[in-house]
């Protein structure tokens, strides 16, 4: 049995992985929905990966699942914890001492998006509705607790780290991520960690818009990871 530890994005709310969580229970593992103070203002990088440290506490087979913004938490978290495997969900992905605020600018984030938008036809102006609910169930969104605003402080830290982990590290994008599209999470994924990303039906949200393909993906990753470490452990 694994331990899912899942780290949402800007906002930091638990909530989000709440469709998610009760799949990977059901095979058979543990999964952690972690919740963060995103609109605390005192609350940095630092103070996020403690609390996801915290979470882990002495687990020892933890797979670190980092959806968008959490992306600057997972090294740090890696520093500190047994991760075992880390997996970036439509996420942004530092280098090390960049800060999140320079991200967008560094990696052409912003173009990316309009680019894709005027492509597929829709709006450059950023909505959440647009970019981020396109494609969550409207059950889903009516029983969504009210959503919390990201305070600038994280995206103004360093992330201080000086170099992966010699782990599986996996990139898993949704094809129609609007935010981060596609083809930008491939570019950077290639530039910043030499790997080909996976890609899954849904968009940002994909762990509220596709619950199901994102499970099956994660316990592949998973599955194959506990098959490597049987080979060269016989």
């Amino acid at each position: 049995m694994a331990t899912f530890a899942l780290v949402p994005g800007a906002g930091g709310m638990a909530w989000y992985w709440h469709r998610l969580a009760p799949l990977l229970r059901a095979a058979g593992h543990e999964a952690i929905a972690i919740d963060l103070p995103g609109e605390d203002r005192r609350a940095g990088l630092a103070a996020y990966a403690d609390i996801v440290t915290r979470a882990i506490a002495h687990r020892s087979d933890v797979v670190l699942v980092a959806q968008s913004l959490a992306g600057f938490t997972a090294p740090l978290v890696c520093a500190r914890a047994s991760v075992r495997m880390l997996i970036f969900v439509n996420a942004m992905i530092p280098r090390p001492g960049e800060t999140a605020g320079a991200w967008w600018g560094t990696t052409g984030a912003v173009a990316a998006r309009e680019k894709a938008a005027v492509h597929r036809g829709y709006p450059k102006e950023f909505d959440v509705a647009t970019y981020f609910l396109h494609d969550v169930p409207q059950d889903v969104l009516r029983a969504a607790p009210q959503p919390r605003e990201e305070a600038d402080t994280v995206f103004g830290e360093p992330c201080r780290f000086e170099r992966w982990p010699d782990i599986p590290i996996h990139v898993l994008a949704g094809r129609a991520d609007r935010f981060f599209p596609l083809e930008f999470q491939r570019r950077v994924a290639r530039e910043r960690l030499g790997k080909e990303l996976d890609e899954i039906p849904g968009g940002h949200l994909v762990a509220l818009s596709n619950p199901a393909r994102l499970s099956v993906r994660l316990l592949a990753f998973e599955k194959a990871r506990q098959a490597g470490s049987s080979s060269t452990h016989p």
